[in-house]
């Protein structure tokens, strides 16, 4: 019985102090190109889903509809593009980083599904709301508004299907054309106020 005992004592003190020891010494993988620990993407979902589906909004507040479509891709063109990419253009870092950043309107392959347009909208909200630690994906409670979380999420789970052109043209990088008239209107003004070649002023 006392070797029992000695035994569990051992295994209880000696497992910590080995595995601090390689944490200090050895080479656990801390960088991006190093390869993960075994199951690692496992363990870290079990725990990331049990946490989003307790907690997370089931019925959005937000109609999904043209003009949350807009103000949604103005907002990932601002805040999320960096990392997740453009309308069929990938982010060029996004790739590099670990875990690797999804491209948002990426197709899946063998799928008709875009980026995370077959996650429920709660869930996406819920990962814009509170980030995930780790990952690089940060937290925008204090940087957006709940309408303007609900607006890009709404988006998003649009993803797969027709978008208004207003919406595309964002997320292709494309000026609206309300924008782009009155870019026009200035230049043409600014024409009218320039000075004509070789008159005096």
């Amino acid at each position: 019985m006392g070797r029992v005992l000695l035994g569990i004592i051992l295994g209880i003190v000696l497992v910590p102090v080995a595995a601090l020891a390689w944490f200090h010494f050895g080479h656990p993988p801390v960088a991006v190109a190093d390869a993960p620990f075994p199951h690692e993407r496992q363990i870290t979902a079990i725990a990331l889903h049990a946490r989003i589906d307790s907690e997370m909004v089931k019925t959005p507040p937000v109609q999904a509809d043209e003009s949350a479509f807009v103000a949604g891709a103005e907002i990932y063109r601002d805040q999320c593009a960096a990392c997740h990419g453009f309308h069929e253009k990938p982010s060029p870092f996004g790739g590099q980083m670990y875990p690797r950043a999804p491209q948002l309107w990426e197709q899946h392959k063998n799928s008709d599904v875009v980026g995370v347009s077959d996650d429920p909208p709660g869930e996406t909200h819920w990962k814009v709301e509170n980030g995930i630690r780790l990952t690089g994906m940060p937290s925008f409670k204090k940087v957006l508004t709940d309408t303007e979380m609900w607006q890009v999420t709404l988006l998003l789970a649009n993803a797969d299907k027709p978008l208004p052109p207003a919406a595309l043209d964002i997320l292709n990088g494309k000026k609206p054309a309300a924008n782009a008239a009155a870019e026009a209107n200035q230049k043409g003004g600014a024409a009218a106020l320039a000075p004509l070649p070789g008159k005096k002023q």
